[in-house]
């Protein structure tokens, strides 16, 4: 098979890394054998894991809660900011594609199809996004359409007005960090909206950096945005929530609510700093063709996405177990337990059938993304293989 690819990093477009023949059908083997073997081992110990981590975010949330009306202060602005980070990037986010769907008789929080969907919005994860829109633009155009030009998330796609523009580059850094700062509600929850909402209205896919001009308060769509993400997040957290300190004086409200802007400033970095950068850099690919299969979509996934640091139960808390974004991305529907149990496995199938396994310290994979970003660096192109080409 040969070892993993070594290229030069500076070039975005390299020779075709992609598998094809009997090779590709050697990894879709070796791939769904651990797949299959690691959702036969899925038990009761990874479900109450699940709940650990469910309920030490809900603590996070309520002691930083509890805090908040002292003071302005870092621990209050820690707490809630994490019980927040938690909320999406572990428990929606792996209970959304179904990671825990065998327990969820009589638990309607680990049934994807009713987590977060009606009143349950308030109980199960209430956030900038919608829940709906969420599972449609992530769980099934991000995940099924990975590096493509009809993946939401292409950050090199997304970023083309930045990267192409004439602004000067220290700027070009410096609205890169407003961004990340606001992301959740600023690019986030109405980008997944007008995914869905183009969906339902049978209109297409739609493509290409966010379109705002589409998005002014004369357009329906806004008013949609506002009503749907904006009001339910905003009123309970940064209204509602510090008004229940208001007997405690005003000093006390205030507080709470400065607490929880804080909280919000810094989920965003955090939350940004952890997904933005799993599948941007000089060193993934991007790909200018659909999947053709399953082999096909898991290779993709390898060259697509790269991990952080993993193992240990602080480190994958603190990067919301998005350090296994190849194992996730092969395999979306598995616990979080069985991505770590899965990573050395993953990781010695790539080596053997000579894909790369990209995986890097998270401040390093935060620059290689914010180069993309900018336009000093571009990601590689994989295009269709020749089909008169020997199979690699």
């Amino acid at each position: 098979m040969g070892g993993p690819l070594e290229e030069p990093l500076n070039a975005p477009t390299s020779r075709n890394p992609l598998l094809t023949g009997d090779a590709l059908q050697a990894l879709q083997t070796d791939l769904d054998a651990a797949g299959r073997a690691a959702r036969e081992a899925v038990g009761d110990d990874d479900r109450r894991h699940f709940a650990r981590v469910s309920l030490l975010g809900r603590l996070c949330t309520l002691l930083g809660w509890a805090t908040s009306f002292v003071a302005p202060n870092p621990i209050s602005v820690a707490l809630l900011s994490m019980g927040r980070f938690l909320r999406w990037t572990t428990v929606a986010h792996h209970t959304s594609h179904g990671g825990y769907r065998q327990f969820r008789e009589g638990r309607p929080h680990l049934d994807p199809k009713q987590f977060g969907e009606g009143r349950r919005r308030f109980i199960d994860w209430l956030d900038w996004l919608e829940p709906a829109s969420w599972k449609y633009e992530h769980d099934r155009l991000h995940h099924y359409k990975l590096n493509e030009a009809g993946d939401p998330d292409l950050v090199e796609a997304n970023l083309s007005w930045l990267r192409e523009s004439s602004i000067p580059m220290p700027l070009r850094y410096l609205l890169v960090a407003i961004g990340a700062s606001i992301w959740r509600w600023g690019y986030y929850a109405p980008n997944a909206l007008r995914y869905l909402d183009a969906h339902r209205g049978g209109r297409g896919p739609v493509q290409g950096p966010f379109p705002f001009r589409e998005w002014l308060p004369h357009r329906p769509a806004f008013w949609r945005f506002v009503f749907t993400c904006l009001l339910p997040y905003g009123l309970i957290n940064f209204v509602l929530l510090p008004l229940v300190f208001l007997p405690l004086g005003a000093w006390a409200m205030a507080s709470a609510a400065i607490n929880s802007l804080l909280a919000e400033w810094l989920v965003n970095l955090h939350s940004f700093l952890v997904i933005v950068p799993n599948h941007a850099g000089r060193d993934l690919w991007r790909f200018e063709h659909s999947t053709t299969g399953r082999g096909d979509f898991y290779q993709r996934q390898i060259l697509g996405s790269a991990n952080y640091r993993t193992g240990g139960d602080l480190n994958d808390l603190m990067h919301g177990w998005l350090n296994y974004q190849i194992e996730h991305h092969a395999w979306p529907d598995l616990s979080l337990l069985a991505y770590r149990k899965l990573q050395p496995q993953m990781k010695a199938i790539c080596e053997k059938h000579g894909l790369p396994y990209v995986q890097d310290s998270v401040w390093l994979r935060l620059w290689r993304c914010v180069s993309v970003m900018v336009g000093t660096e571009s990601m590689r192109v994989a295009h269709a293989p020749d089909p008169a080409a020997p199979p690699r």
